[in-house]
């Protein structure tokens, strides 16, 4: 069964990624969620995700040492990370590439790009 782990600290922005992808749930999409890098490496190693939405800015643990440790290790290099994050500026983009990310969305978001890109990624379509 395919998952897709959200991980932010701020429960809005996790609330709304789980409403914009709850669509997936129905064609059999497990949405996960963590509210912090340490939370996420739980997670990450336990589920395995096919997608994690990444945020950078978080306690514990930073996205950036999240997409490093993910991207570093043969059993998770595989998962496609997507960079969901405030930090716009090109050498964000730049160390976020650098480290493994598969892409990289800046917020505030464009809901029709995530849909696009899970649809791109899982192949699956939301019901």
């Amino acid at each position: 069964m395919p998952s897709i782990l959200i991980v932010d600290d701020d429960p809005v922005i996790r609330n709304l990624l789980n409403q914009i992808l709850e669509g997936f749930q129905e064609s059999g999409v497990r949405l996960l969620t963590a509210e912090n890098g340490e939370a996420a490496m739980e997670s990450i190693k336990r589920e395995k995700p096919d997608i994690i939405f990444l945020d950078v800015m978080m306690p514990k643990m930073n996205g950036f040492e999240v997409c490093d440790m993910v991207k570093r290790d043969p059993e998770t290099k595989d998962i496609f990370i997507i960079m969901l994050t405030a930090k716009g500026q090109e050498i964000d983009k730049q160390k976020a590439n650098a480290l493994g990310s598969d892409y990289y969305i800046t917020k505030p978001f464009n809901i029709d790009e995530i849909m696009r890109k899970v649809v791109d990624i899982l192949g699956i379509r939301p019901s």
